[in-house]
């Protein structure tokens, strides 16, 4: 009975010892895990709500794949975003519009602009119709500018035949921050109206009775609270609050709807040897073609031609993802028109020129 026991407390000695040793070993791969975390830099970013519902989306996804890789992004507009990169206070910016000649002379360094997809820019309104209203350039600009106030216009009627249009006053929406989205809608203004030229900017002195909000989600907001609204905002604030938009007259003389296919038109395969050759840095607003929907844009993330080793390779990693099939799937299924994938070769090569060095 004693050598039972003995060698049975043996066993159970043996057992524990080994439990002691597999929940060590495990304490130990977790804290490894974990001061990997801890040691992994922080990839800080800023700029624009044009693509923030995608750039969220990939954030998360990437993140998924690779957890030892964080990045915090914050929406503050295209404008904020350049200063805080030309401040160095982030490690990337996000811009709609891209550097202005003053912005990059202020630079500490070269940056490059990397197109991620393209976007709409849609003239949303809050009014009860049966079908969608059809608006054209000149229209457009003068209910920016405060020469068209009612709703049952000749001009707009004139677009509109047979739709009952109230007599309702025009409340224009407008960004009040300094924003891509404001720089891609008033370069269309000034292509489509003599008196919009030399008025195009990431800020615009709308006329006095507009009202203003930051962001797309501060502008979308006004307008789903006010019937009677008109204001521009990116496709994907229209659609994820439910409220219509304007089918929007293009160069051909089509109206056409802001969907995937029609923006994407606005990069045909011969104008990418172009893009390039500006740098990535191309307007693709008013562009000509019957399905391309005219107030189109590429918006970019904008990103140092020489960064530190340890967040640099880290950026470079995602940056090369969002230029997969996966990632710019992800982007024509939240209603974003991905990049052709010609022009993403393009991006791609071009980011090799990227130089990291040790801090």
């Amino acid at each position: 009975m004693n050598k039972l026991f003995a060698s049975t407390s043996k066993n159970l000695g043996q057992i524990i010892d080994w439990h002691l040793l597999l929940s060590s070993l495990i304490a130990l791969m977790a804290f490894v895990i974990g001061a990997r975390a801890l040691a992994a830099p922080m990839l800080n970013g800023a700029g624009a709500t044009f693509p923030e519902p995608i750039y969220t989306k990939w954030f998360s996804e990437f993140q998924k794949k690779n957890p030892t890789i964080a990045i915090n992004y914050q929406g503050i507009g295209s404008g904020g975003g350049i200063r805080q990169l030309i401040a160095g206070t982030v490690d990337f910016g996000a811009s709609d519009a891209p550097m202005t000649d003053t912005e990059t002379a202020k630079s500490p360094k070269k940056v490059l602009h990397i197109p991620t997809v393209l976007g709409a820019v849609v003239v949303s309104y809050n009014l009860k119709l049966a079908e969608p209203l059809k608006l054209s350039g000149p229209v457009i600009a003068e209910m920016f500018n405060g020469g068209i106030t009612k709703w049952n216009d000749a001009k707009i009627a004139a677009l509109n035949p047979g739709v009952a249009l109230p007599d309702k006053a025009i409340i224009v929406a407008t960004r009040s921050d300094g924003s891509g989205t404001t720089a891609i809608f008033s370069e269309y203004l000034a292509q489509v109206s003599d008196a919009w030229k030399g008025k195009a900017g990431k800020t615009v002195n709308w006329f006095r009775g507009s009202v203003g909000a930051k962001g797309n989600a501060g502008v979308a907001g006004l307008i789903q609270q006010s019937e009677g609204a008109v204001g521009y905002i990116e496709s994907v604030y229209a659609i994820q609050n439910k409220l219509p938009y304007a089918h929007v007259q293009n160069r051909k003389g089509k109206f056409v709807a802001p969907d995937v296919a029609n923006v994407s038109a606005a990069i045909p395969a011969k104008s990418i040897g172009d893009i390039e050759k500006q740098d990535f840095k191309a307007s693709v607003v008013n562009a000509d073609g019957d399905k391309a929907y005219p107030i189109s844009a590429l918006t970019w993330l904008l990103v140092f031609e020489e960064m530190p080793k340890d967040k640099g390779e880290q950026l470079v990693q995602f940056l090369n993802w969002i230029m997969s099939e996966d990632a710019q799937k992800m982007a024509g299924d939240m209603d974003y028109a991905p990049l052709p994938k010609e022009l993403r070769a393009k991006v791609q090569a071009r980011m090799k020129s990227i130089k990291l060095r040790m801090q």
